[in-house]
């Protein structure tokens, strides 16, 4: 049991200076004189630190992206660590343009392993191309059997997507839809959208004349579509913006402009960033993403644009959850919610880490790593 005391609390709404008790995998009370008399209790000062929710990144290539430039372009697995470092405390994995040297398979399991190492994780089934790549032979199969998957991955205006037709994506979109109902389930396609093509006029096209539920789409780097996204949000819809802070001033934009109620941020981290020459057929060299950029585009948001805390970190918590139908097990800090959270340091910068009640970074020491990032891989010779 933990008690972290003396914190100015974002729940994600501000509630001033306060107490959280933790016990087990949840927050137990909060309170502003909560001093419970527990033998072992364990105490945190928190005096002059902000606490959030932990962060939850949606769009994350748990097994490594890449792929285009060659075999040897292909992006090691994330580890533990560098989740942690993040203060992300749930992870949705997903592939990217390979499906072919990598499987959904590899990726549940991958999953599973994140898991047991003690953060919340969850997957995609599905990939850039269509027909769906999947672990039973069927998207809905898949989500309605595995536990972890909650919809499906699809790449659609891209130079690298299979193209799909507004009749197979409507097609797709009802066989996760009744997935979703059966399983309880979200039942997302989350979209990778690129820049050549239709973009969304297909989606808001089936949304208007098949009466599937928006919240089903799920488009992603809408970064780079800002119009497009207006008038998804607009709609009802959520839309989802790949970190990249020397665009804050974009995101700053649209949050300014729309509000922050149907957007969301995630990182792309583990994905590959392809430099293309200059005929843009092949690639010359290969970047990697980070997750750093998740709270690194959120802080330059509070210090930078002045947007409220409160707000802005609820597109990294309690509106990712929300859309993802985790809220509030996940994304807030109540009474009964999940015990992940992160505590900022007077800086704004991240400086503990807590996920499912268990503390994994204190005062930017590094506390847990994964499995392989303790033990060396080789035997040294005596």
């Amino acid at each position: 049991m933990y008690l972290i005391k003396n914190v100015t609390l974002y729940d994600p709404m501000l509630r001033g200076t306060c107490n959280l008790l933790i016990s087990g995998e949840q927050i137990v009370a909060v309170g502003k004189d909560l001093q419970p008399a527990i033998p072992g209790i364990k105490e945190i000062d928190g005096t002059g630190k902000t606490a959030v929710p932990g962060f939850i990144d949606q769009h994350v290539h748990v097994t490594g992206g890449g792929g285009e430039g060659g075999f040897q372009s292909r992006i090691p697995e994330l580890p533990l660590s560098s989740i942690i470092k993040a203060g992300v405390t749930t992870v949705v994995g997903l592939l990217g343009t390979d499906s072919f040297t990598r499987s959904v398979e590899n990726l549940l399991a991958k999953t599973k392993s994140l898991k047991q190492e003690g953060i919340s994780a969850y997957c995609l089934t599905g990939a850039y191309i269509y027909p769906p790549v999947t672990v039973t032979g069927s998207v809905a199969k898949d989500i309605v059997y595995i536990d972890e998957i909650l919809g499906c991955k699809l790449a659609i205006s891209d130079h690298r997507a299979s193209r799909p037709t507004k009749e197979e994506l409507t097609r797709l979109t009802s066989d996760i839809r009744m997935a979703s109902l059966v399983s309880g389930k979200p039942g997302v396609l989350h979209l990778h959208v690129g820049g050549i093509g239709r973009t969304l006029d297909d989606i808001i096209e089936i949304c208007d004349e098949q009466q599937i539920p928006i919240k089903h789409f799920r488009p992603t780097h809408m970064d780079c579509h800002t119009e497009a996204a207006k008038r998804f949000m607009a709609m009802g819809g959520w839309a989802d913006f790949t970190t990249e802070p020397s665009k804050t001033d974009e995101l700053y934009e649209v949050v300014q402009e729309m509000g922050i109620e149907r957007l969301t941020v995630s990182s792309d981290a583990g994905g590959s960033i392809p430099v293309w020459n200059e005929a843009k057929d092949a690639v010359v060299d290969v970047m990697i993403g980070g997750m750093e950029p998740l709270y690194e585009i959120i802080r330059n948001l509070v210090v930078d644009f002045k947007v409220p805390m409160e707000e802005a970190i609820q597109l990294i918590t309690s509106n990712v959850a929300k859309a993802l139908e985790l809220y509030p097990r996940k994304g807030c800090l109540h009474p009964e919610s999940d015990a992940d959270l992160v505590l900022l340091d007077e800086d704004l910068q991240i400086d503990t880490v807590m996920a499912k009640g268990r503390l994994m970074m204190q005062n930017k020491k590094l506390l847990v790593k994964g499995t392989f990032e303790q033990i060396p891989l080789y035997k040294e010779e005596e």
